[in-house]
């Protein structure tokens, strides 16, 4: 029972994070997997990009309705991110875990340091060059690639500040980029993934729906800055986290 309280907790602080911030929900569900439901790392990475893709689906859903996703913009990030994110991925099999472990620390750090420094965007919407997005894009793949995340942290600082998109938006945005690169990243995993606890994978992923769903009023409720700072805060705590274990 304390098993499934705990996956179900763990769950609604994904799903919150995904719908209301547009990503960290793979950077968030891994430790909780592997810490406090006892998954071990290749397992906890399989099935978090389970319930990664349901969550970042459904939470698409839901901004979709609210206009909140610029769909060409997301689809070049995607596209243009899945080829060096593969070339990324080989490279990253030959190199130490807690090097990796290290690396996506100073990754995730770095990002939360410039959406804090950086003044959240305003409300107009400025035309997305393809060129440019395309270029982000292949950069984000290659980044989330060799660390083995489906990328939404990185995805939405990218989307504001390299883009211009408004917070919104960049996060709504944000889980289409999400949705595909985890699809994808399964779709891999899918021929030698280890033996899933169904009984733990199950309710978290329904949790994280859910909470989803939530998150996604909480941004609408929240103004721009205020969900920027939320971000990264979040994003430069797992990051301190995340450095202290690859340290030890």
């Amino acid at each position: 029972m304390s098993t499934l309280l705990l996956a179900l907790a763990a769950g609604a602080v994904v799903g919150a994070a995904l719908g209301a911030l547009g990503g960290g929900g793979s950077v968030l569900a891994v430790p909780a997997l592997i810490y406090l439901l006892g998954f071990t790392p290749a397992a906890a990475t399989t099935a978090s990009l389970i319930i990664v893709t349901a969550t970042s689906a459904t939470s698409l859903y839901a901004h979709a309705t609210s206009g909140n996703v610029r769909w060409r913009t997301g689809a070049l990030f995607a596209a243009a991110g899945i080829p060096p994110a593969v070339a990324a991925a080989a490279l990253s099999a030959r190199l130490p875990g807690h090097l990796l472990t290290a690396a996506f620390a100073a990754v995730a750090g770095l990002a939360a340091l410039r959406m804090l420094k950086s003044p959240a965007p305003g409300n107009e919407m400025r035309p997305v060059r393809p060129v440019r997005a395309a270029g982000a894009g292949a950069s984000l793949g290659a980044v989330t690639g060799f660390l083995g995340v489906g990328g939404g942290f990185l995805a939405v600082p990218a989307l504001v500040g390299v883009l211009g998109l408004r917070m919104r938006v960049a996060v709504g945005t944000s889980l289409l980029v999400i949705t595909v690169n985890s699809l994808a990243a399964l779709t891999v995993r899918t021929g030698g993934a280890a033996p899933l606890d169904w009984a733990v994978v199950a309710p978290f992923t329904g949790a994280a729906v859910l909470a989803a769903w939530d998150g996604k009023r909480l941004a609408a409720s929240v103004e721009g800055p205020t969900l920027q700072r939320i971000f990264a805060v979040v994003l430069l705590s797992v990051a301190v986290l995340m450095l202290i274990d690859a340290l030890r």
